[in-house]
């Protein structure tokens, strides 16, 4: 029986796919877990020289299951839980092998903030992307105020991300959050040749160029990310006093 995530390499890519497709692919505490397992090993597998993030069914991923939001398991705490987050949304940000990300139907909340942090995104035409956060009186938390203020400037971001508003492919595409829109049926297909040109490149020049572009904006995203951890925390603890 498939877990909720499948993994597989084939011509040099790791291809990472949430496999929850009866819920839209909603993390919950479970699948999150073998999905972080999933991306340290494609990150520490040298037969996996770029990385392919998807979803199974109709969906990339809806986001955080909302049974489950604000839940700790153990007793941890929320600034742990969220700083344990933004750490594995960091290694993917320092991954030194190139990461794709195809996009088909919802990629909200924290799985839009996973599309962001790829290198380059191909949405397919049904996609709907957006920050839910807003709505429960929370803020996005592993790197999508800074990932989507670097991609589509300030007041693009903050109208997404103060209005909770959705937007499909194509303003996704001329806003510059996404770089290819295909129709549904050709999105894996087109995700996997991107994939494999970028995974047949030189390893060592291929790092080197990922590393030299994100220098650009590399610090001021870090730094960010770590201010909406204490807003987030801040936030949570605001909702716990008004229950």
């Amino acid at each position: 029986m498939a877990g909720l995530v499948k993994y597989e390499i084939t011509d040099g890519v790791a291809v990472i796919s949430f496999n929850r497709p009866e819920r839209h692919n909603a993390l919950n505490d479970e699948m999150g877990a073998e999905w972080r397992g999933a991306l340290f090993k494609a990150l520490g597998d040298p037969a996996a020289r770029c990385l392919l993030l998807r979803g199974e069914g109709r969906s990339f991923s809806s986001g955080r299951d909302t049974a489950e939001l604000g839940r700790r398991v153990g007793g941890e705490s929320d600034f742990s839980f969220v700083r344990r987050h933004q750490d594995v949304r960091l290694a993917l940000l320092d991954a030194s092998k190139p990461v794709v990300a195809a996009v088909r139907g919802y990629a909200l909340g924290g799985a839009f903030e996973t599309a962001l942090s790829a290198d380059v995104r191909i949405a397919a035409t049904d996609a709907q992307l957006g920050f839910p956060e807003i709505g429960y009186g929370l803020v996005a938390d592993t790197g999508g105020t800074q990932l989507l203020t670097a991609l589509a400037g300030p007041s693009k971001a903050k109208w997404l991300l103060m209005s909770g508003e959705r937007i499909g492919a194509a303003q996704a595409l001329a806003w510059g959050i996404v770089d290819w829109v295909v129709p549904p049926e050709e999105l894996d297909e087109r995700a996997l040749v991107i994939a494999r040109q970028l995974a047949a490149g030189p390893p060592a020049a291929i790092a080197m160029t990922k590393q030299l572009v994100d220098q650009v904006w590399g610090p001021t995203i870090r730094n960010g990310m770590r201010q909406e951890l204490l807003a987030q925390t801040a936030l949570f603890a605001a909702r716990k006093s008004e229950h």
